[in-house]
């Protein structure tokens, strides 16, 4: 995966967030959407976060998701 790919939800993800479900579960199972980050790097220190990739979906809405949950849509 890389920065710009369009990417599926594979999985059960559920969130709080979703600006139309705010404070709702929301399961993102099956969304679709394109890598606009990874989170490697922080105040220019090498970081490991437990959710590295950064989707945008349609609107504003974004998610920090795992390498697990994502699919590339070709």
């Amino acid at each position: 995966m890389n920065v710009g790919d369009r990417v599926r939800v594979c999985q059960s993800v559920v969130v709080y967030h979703h600006p139309k479900h705010r404070n709702q579960p929301f399961d993102l199972e099956g969304q679709e959407g394109e890598v606009v980050g990874l989170a490697s790097q922080w105040k220019d220190k090498p970081i490991s976060a437990n959710f590295p990739w950064l989707v945008k979906f349609d609107g504003k809405f974004k998610a920090h998701l795992r390498d697990t949950e994502l699919e590339v849509v070709e």
